[in-house]
């Protein structure tokens, strides 16, 4: 388990500055790290490493990180991915996930975000027993939504949900689609006074 060893992190960034600040900070946590700078040394890295969790950036020349993410998980279905970008648009945040990538990270980037989101991570990887539920649906994650919905007596918001789990708001709204799909969730919307109305969600 990954608290059971000193656990390694690679970072797939063609940005160098990236890489040593990620390597800095992890340093700060007795992380180690390996890094690389586009996805094809990425894979010769993973293999050879085998790290714990997995950081990759999105917008890369030649191999994207879309595709990256694809091909790490051809190598292992464990290990989180948490994928780097400026992008918050939810169809390129649902490609990622149905590509298997675990969770995002937005730049630029936070330090006790960053650090937060990979202890999450590192505590579901410890968790895993079943690894994929559905399609870019992982159990543990869908466990730790569900285990927070239950505790709230009101319906939530996925910004909400997004706060109280530590997930990234992308990857909660890719998975209320699913719940609210296979109708383990109910959702409604409130129309306030001003602005566009909020999604409610409740377990059934």
């Amino acid at each position: 388990m990954a608290s059971e060893k000193k656990v390694t992190i690679l970072c797939i960034d063609d940005n160098e500055d990236i890489c040593f600040s990620l390597k800095t900070l992890f340093q700060t946590q007795g992380w180690n790290t390996v890094t690389a700078g586009n996805v094809r040394d990425g894979l010769a890295v993973f293999r050879q490493a085998h790290p714990q969790l997995v950081l990759i950036d999105y917008h890369m020349p030649g191999i994207n990180g879309l595709e990256g993410v694809k091909l790490i998980r051809a190598l292992s279905n464990g290990v989180p991915i948490i994928v780097l970008t400026i992008d918050e648009n939810q169809e390129v945040a649902n490609a990622f996930l149905e590509a298997g990538a675990s969770d995002f990270a937005l730049k630029p980037i936070k330090a006790p975000d960053t650090i937060s989101r990979i202890k999450l991570h590192l505590k579901l990887l410890e968790q895993q027993q079943s690894y994929l539920v559905d399609k870019g649906i992982n159990r543990e994650t869908l466990n730790l939504i569900t285990g927070f919905m239950e505790g709230q007596a009101e319906a939530v918001t996925s910004r909400e949900i997004a706060e109280g789990t530590g997930l990234a708001y992308q990857t909660v709204s890719r998975y209320l689609q699913y719940m609210t799909a296979q109708e383990i969730v109910s959702n409604e919307s409130n129309y306030g006074k001003v602005g566009r109305p909020r999604q409610l969600y409740k377990l059934k």
